[in-house]
């Protein structure tokens, strides 16, 4: 059993596009509330009505998305472009500006459980993030990871890599685990190694994960007991 607290919640309002931190968020059957609900679609006819992603578009971390400081969005996200200009989702030329700022065809879609892993939560650790830093000679941003909680647990670092189905834990009123399809350690895509703005590309990030951490960060849970979590709220684990 390890047990520390809530060192920041985080939520992602539009796939791939910049999020926000807040002080506080519910948990259930959607992962956190409000979480990837929005996506933008490729408009182009050789991909239409795929996902986009920064593994296709790195430019889209140009753009962020917020909610503000409610638990359970009542509403769809706000949006801020490069310029500083900020959209509300269902504002008339929206799919025109991000067109115009992608140099593609671009479309909007809003859904729940729009996750790569389906409704899931992706949870880093405070200790693994800093030995990252430690190992790579320099500071690497939490950003990167696009997590959905990071805690600070008095497990030693990387010990969530050998997290299996079992794996619970709790924080605030909310339980999650390590089960069903897809949950357990996190395999990393290329997403980390882009700088959270999207300006610059740090390849050398995911070459270390894959020759040290098997590509490994984070750990990917389910609700199992819907609530709210809050940051500073204290956070136990028992593994499995």
């Amino acid at each position: 059993m390890f047990e520390g607290s809530v060192a920041a919640v985080r939520r992602w309002p539009v796939k791939s596009l910049r999020g926000e931190e807040v002080e506080a968020a519910r948990f259930d059957e959607r992962g956190v509330a409000g979480d990837r609900a929005h996506a933008l679609v490729d408009g182009r006819n050789r991909r239409r009505g795929k996902l986009l992603t920064v593994r296709q578009h790195p430019a889209m971390l140009a753009w962020g998305a917020e909610y503000g400081p409610v638990i359970d969005p009542p509403k769809p996200p706000v949006l801020h472009a490069p310029d500083g200009r900020a959209w509300n989702w269902d504002e008339p030329g929206l799919a025109e500006a991000l067109s115009d700022s992608f140099g593609m065809p671009v479309e909007l879609r809003a859904a729940d459980g729009q996750q790569d892993r389906g409704p899931t939560v992706l949870v880093t650790f405070a200790a693994s993030l800093a030995a990252l830093a430690v190992e790579l000679g320099r500071p690497v941003d939490l950003d990167r990871f696009r997590p959905n909680l990071h805690l600070t647990l008095d497990a030693p670092p990387f010990a969530e890599e050998d997290w299996t189905a079992g794996t619970v834990l709790r924080a605030g009123d909310v339980t999650l685990e390590v089960t069903g399809e897809r949950a357990g350690p996190c395999i990393r895509c290329a997403v980390p190694s882009w700088d959270p703005s999207g300006r610059a590309r740090w390849p050398e990030l995911q070459s270390h994960l894959i020759q040290r951490h098997d590509n490994k960060f984070g750990v990917i849970m389910r609700v199992t007991r819907a609530g709210v979590i809050a940051a500073r709220d204290a956070a136990r684990a028992d593994t499995a």
